[in-house]
């Protein structure tokens, strides 16, 4: 499931945010930007595997990184999460089409005869 823009694919999106770990880096995130060594804080993990959740992160494009000298502040692509918000809307509408369409038929006397 190739998502149109090539920075965002929507299978290594989903699959990354189906560890509890990296949900949880991203709703940090969505409060500001933070360095790794910030993000790891309230987690029982090394700074290396901290480093890890972030690089799957990066690597599907929910998050990018930048130095400012020694630090290295990572944010969320706010964006790009939207992207994924409107995929999930677009699956929303579609099945509500199709449960309003079996309602529909399914309150016609003549459909179930």
């Amino acid at each position: 499931m190739r998502s149109a823009d090539p920075d965002l694919d929507l299978d290594l999106a989903f699959a990354a945010l189906g560890d509890p770990v990296r949900r949880a880096l991203v709703t940090r995130l969505a409060q500001g930007e933070a360095t790794v060594g910030e993000l790891g804080e309230p987690f029982d993990l090394t700074p290396q595997a901290i480093s890890h959740h972030v690089g799957v992160l990066r690597r599907c494009g929910l998050v990018e990184q930048r130095r400012e000298g020694t630090r290295r502040p990572c944010r969320l692509r706010v964006d790009r999460l939207a992207r994924l918000s409107t995929w999930i809307d677009e699956q929303r509408r579609v099945w509500d089409d199709r449960l309003d369409a079996l309602e529909t038929h399914l309150a016609d006397p003549e459909a179930t005869r």
